[in-house]
This record gives structure tokens, sequence and C-alpha cells, in this order.
């Protein structure tokens, strides 16, 4: 059944300008070249933003590709937070590849400010039910999940942490985590490690599954870093995702974002996407992620071989 759910909040006009300013600095853009298409774009420019990890510029890849052969002209913005992108939402940007939880919780907190309760909950659908005030007001649309989950998850040092399988073993500990920026506040990051598994943390804001991340876990520098819990890399690092045992991750089913406005006018966005998030399940994305993760390929290419492999193009 389709989804489409309006999304909401506007940030505030500092965020839009520091998210402009910081455009030079992390916003990695890359128009297409005119290609040649069979699709009802007919040559218009649509702007999708995403994060920088691995796994959305994996995503953002595919949404990329899925577009132009609707003949969309692309482009794409990876920035390190998702503040920096929704910011620009929706207007000079019309699409994020998004999680349903954390769109729904950043524009609560968004709106209500960091001491919030949040909105999400385990279930997708319950999730954007709880945010459609605020998706309205924010002048985006949610369409279909996917059956593809990513969540937040967090990792140590074996060598360093032998004995420890779950994050309840850290209790009342102090511990450093590298993590993304965005993880202060919030129940399924810096909050919910303090209050519901009565950790005692330092932010460490070196980014999501960023190589600083890894690297200041590997050194000692913090004992615990934030990844997803798709990441394919950790054994061969020495690193070990812990059992979120006592559940502070809500539902992350993968999930476009599109302006409500452009989707008004550009209705043929919407199929290719829901078809893409419908092809894709977390052993097929885990699958594809070793390939950018470990193996090194581009992620470019990677989205080109699944997508064609799926008859999606």
């Amino acid at each position: 059944m389709l989804l489409r759910r309006p999304l909401a909040a506007a940030l505030t006009a500092g965020l839009l300008l520091l998210a402009t300013a910081c455009a030079g600095d992390d916003l990695d853009s890359d128009s297409a070249d005119d290609p040649e298409t069979s699709g009802s774009g007919e040559g218009t420019s649509v702007v999708i933003g995403s994060q920088s990890f691995d796994e959305a510029a994996l995503v953002t890849a595919m949404y990329q590709q899925v577009l132009e052969a609707e003949g969309y002209q692309v482009e794409t913005r990876l920035v390190d937070t998702r503040p920096a992108y929704l910011g620009e939402m929706p207007d000079a940007v019309q699409i994020a590849p998004e999680y349903v939880a954390g769109i729904v919780d950043q524009l609560n907190t968004d709106a209500n400010g960091p001491d919030a309760a949040a909105l999400s909950t385990s279930d997708a659908q319950e999730t954007i039910d709880a945010g459609a005030a605020l998706l309205e007001e924010k002048g985006l649309t949610l369409l279909d999940p996917s059956p593809a989950y990513s969540a937040n998850g967090y990792f140590v040092s074996t060598e360093a942490s032998p004995d420890v399988t779950a994050l309840s073993d850290l209790k009342g500990q102090q511990v450093t985590l590298a993590a993304a920026p965005d993880c202060k506040g919030r129940a399924d990051c810096e909050k919910g490690l303090v209050e519901t598994y009565g950790i005692d943390v330092t932010l460490e804001p070196l980014g999501y599954a960023s190589p600083e991340t890894f690297q200041a876990v590997l050194d000692g520098e913090a004992q615990l870093g934030q990844t997803s819990t798709l990441d394919g890399t950790l054994e061969e690092q020495g690193l070990l995702l812990l059992e979120d045992d006592l559940g502070i991750q809500p539902a992350q089913n993968l999930v476009p974002a599109v302006s409500t406005a452009f989707l008004d006018e550009h209705p043929d966005v919407e199929e290719p996407l829901n078809a893409l998030m419908a092809a894709l399940d977390n052993d097929t994305l885990a699958e594809l992620l070793v390939r950018v993760q470990v193996d090194r390929e581009r992620a470019e290419d990677v989205a080109a071989d699944f997508l064609a492999s799926a008859d999606l193009l």
C-alpha cells in the first residue's frame, strides 16, 4: 500500500545559513551529464541531499541512477550531518534518502527542542503516523519505507574490552564515545546510552562511521564508537558491534523523503523510488556494503550493478 506522509517543522534560519556557509567545505556536489534516457523527467533538475558515510553514499548513488533513467538531471550533495541538508529542504534540496525514525525525530527536535520526547517507536508506520503533523509543516512527503533497516550501532575494541558484548555491560562506566555531532541529546544515541543504559558518556564528535571514529577506538582514545548495524568492516579491524540489549534503536527503515511540491509537479519520481525501496532488504544491502567498505569498490559502480541485476534501470 502506498505511503505518502508530508514531513515537517522548518529548521531555524541560523541553521539554514550555516548549511549554506559550510557548503564549500563539506558539500560534495556531483552534477550529471546529459544522460540517454527513456523516462519522463525531460531534463528537469533535482538535488538529492544525503550524508557522506558509505551506506548513505551507496543508497544516494542508487537514487541518482534511477532518477537519471527517468530523464532527470541529478545533483547530489553529501554532507556530514542530517541537519545540513534537511535545512535546505524542501526548496534547494528536493529529495533525500532517509531513515524513518531518524528524520521524524530530527524534525521533532527541531520543532520542540532537544528535550522533546522521541516520537519514534520500533514500528515504521507508527513512527510515520506519530510525526504526521511535523511532516506536513515541513512540506515533505515520505514514500514507501523499505524492508531494509539500518540503525545506529556501537562498537568496542575486542583487545581493549574483551568481556564486553552488549551495551548493558558498560553500565556505570565512564566512556568516551566517538560519534556523529548530532548524537548529543538523541534517544538512540548519547541520551539513550546515558538514561537507558546508565553509561557516563563523554561525546567526541568525530563522525558517523568515519575513519577518525574507528581510529579513536583502536587507539584507545575512545572506548565506544558509532557505526551502522550493517557495517561489514568491524571484525577485520578487531572491533565488535555490541548488542542493543535494552532496545534504544527505533524503526530505521530506509525511506525516500521528497519535497511535496516537487512530487506534485513530478509524480513520476514516485514509482522508481518505491520500486528501489521494495528491492532492498538487509541481506542485500549488507552484501553491497561489503563491496564498498571492504573491497573498496566505487559506490556508483556497486549501485549500477545492483540496479541492473534487479531490473530497476
